[in-house]
């Protein structure tokens, strides 16, 4: 992939898009985990909890690249990134986490929640970069100030704007398009470009359509349930 080249770019500003829309909540673990925390402690657990989770996270991001070169690991990602892109759309996400007593407890906890709540992110970021590792740095290093300052925005603009959502669940959707038709052993299935573009198209279409039928139906029976009571 060559640098700047419209490939390039494309696939960073997938990946700017992941990080907005996946990492953004992350932020909000952070924000909770140092709560409990006096004032001047607080800034030094967001700091070194960030910078010990991005450092995870990394060497996390790294790895999943170097696996999906597995053959057949990108088709399994790309399934596992249509279940995640539908997620995005239906689920409404919880915040419950323990504030740390200490500096050193919330600077645990930060590392320990952002592991296991990033693991969309690290699937989502590795697969968009396609084997570029600049673009996964470049990824985390946009992720970084969003996990630390942007929480607060970014939920304000998806509560102003919930067509955030569609769009991040619809380059979720993409990426994990893209990785299946890339897997190596399908190659003859997705030679004619009609055919390739095609199931792209469907994916993105079909986890969007699912996604926002399934809430609008929750939302309904919420509603029914409501009035029934």
């Amino acid at each position: 992939m060559e640098l700047f080249s419209m490939e390039f770019l494309s696939a960073l500003l997938s990946i700017v898009i992941i990080d907005l829309v996946l990492a953004g909540d992350n932020a909000i673990v952070i924000g909770l985990a140092a709560r409990n925390l006096p004032k001047h402690q607080q800034k030094k657990a967001v700091i070194w909890g960030t910078v010990g989770a991005v450092v995870i996270r990394a060497l996390a991001t790294l790895f999943v690249v170097w696996l999906l070169k597995v053959p057949g690991l990108l088709l399994i990602g790309g399934i596992l990134l249509v279940g995640i892109a539908y997620k995005l759309l239906v689920e409404e996400k919880g915040h419950d986490v323990e504030a740390g007593g200490s500096l050193w407890e919330a600077i645990r906890t930060i590392i320990i929640a952002d592991a296991l709540m990033g693991l969309d992110n690290v699937l989502a970021v590795a697969g968009a970069a396609h084997g570029s590792f600049l673009l996964v740095i470049l990824g985390l290093l946009i992720s970084v100030p969003i996990m630390v300052w942007g929480s607060t925005l970014i939920l304000k603009w998806i509560e102003r704007f919930p067509i955030i959502i569609t769009i991040g669940a619809g380059v979720l959707a993409w990426t994990a398009s893209k990785m299946i038709v890339d897997e190596p052993f399908l190659d003859q299935y997705f030679a004619n470009p009609v055919v390739k573009y095609g199931f792209e198209i469907l994916v993105i279409a079909g986890v969007i359509a699912a996604g926002t039928l399934k809430k609008k139906k929750g939302e309904n029976q919420l509603e029914t349930k409501a009035a029934n009571e």
